[in-house]
């Protein structure tokens, strides 16, 4: 009997099922990859942003962007990571317009002087892109 769905999405995100872990309690277990991609957001500067391809490049995951996005969805609370810093391909917030996320991320980058026009961040705000 082959991989389903389910199983598969076990193997590649065990932390899924600790959706409803209580805030402020870390997994000291945490998958490595979810740390290394931790560790990249928390290490981009203030004014600064990256795409979660090159988050997940730089944690040494390439095309690994979704993964990203999912270890954001998961970090506990009390890391506190700059998660408004990272925007999609093209400097796009990903956040559908109407979300609350998609106003918090445009409120929290622009106090961090970035401009952000329509939805989308300049060039200029991005990191350069070397580890």
């Amino acid at each position: 009997m082959g991989l389903t769905k389910r199983k598969l999405r076990r193997l590649l995100f065990p932390l899924s099922s600790e959706r409803s872990r209580p805030s402020g309690e870390a997994d000291s277990g945490a998958n490595p990859a979810l740390q290394a991609i931790w560790d990249v957001v928390a290490m981009i500067p203030r004014g600064r942003v990256r795409t979660y391809g090159d988050v997940a490049r730089v944690a040494g995951l390439p095309g690994r962007a979704r993964q990203a996005g999912y270890a954001l969805r998961m970090m506990p609370q009390d890391l506190h990571l700059p998660w408004h810093r990272v925007v999609g391909a093209g400097g796009r917030i990903v956040f559908p317009r109407s979300s609350s996320q998609y106003r918090e991320q445009g409120r929290r980058l622009r106090s961090e002087g970035v401009a952000v026009k329509d939805g989308r961040v300049p060039r200029s705000a991005f990191m350069d892109s070397d580890p």
